[in-house]
């Protein structure tokens, strides 16, 4: 496995954990940002939680790093 397979292999990721909704696949799961707050949020749970609400955040940069990745993938085929 190469260095751009890795890459790729981790934005596949972000896009999957961006696209979540809250209401529909969080909450009902008990994976939602309000149930966790004080010592819990620091347990590996609470730490996945908040790169899954990380990655909702920052959804423009991701979308600009797709944008730029499938130039990438267009050039180098």
């Amino acid at each position: 496995m190469g260095f751009w397979t890795l890459v790729e292999g981790c934005l596949l990721i972000a896009n999957a954990l961006a696209i979540l909704n809250e209401d529909r696949f969080l909450t009902p799961r008990g994976w939602s940002f309000q149930e966790f707050s004080g010592v819990r949020r620091n347990s590996f749970k609470g730490q996945l939680i908040g790169l899954i609400y990380a990655t909702q955040y920052m959804r423009v940069p991701l979308i600009l790093l797709n944008s730029i990745w499938i130039v990438v993938k267009l050039v180098s085929g």
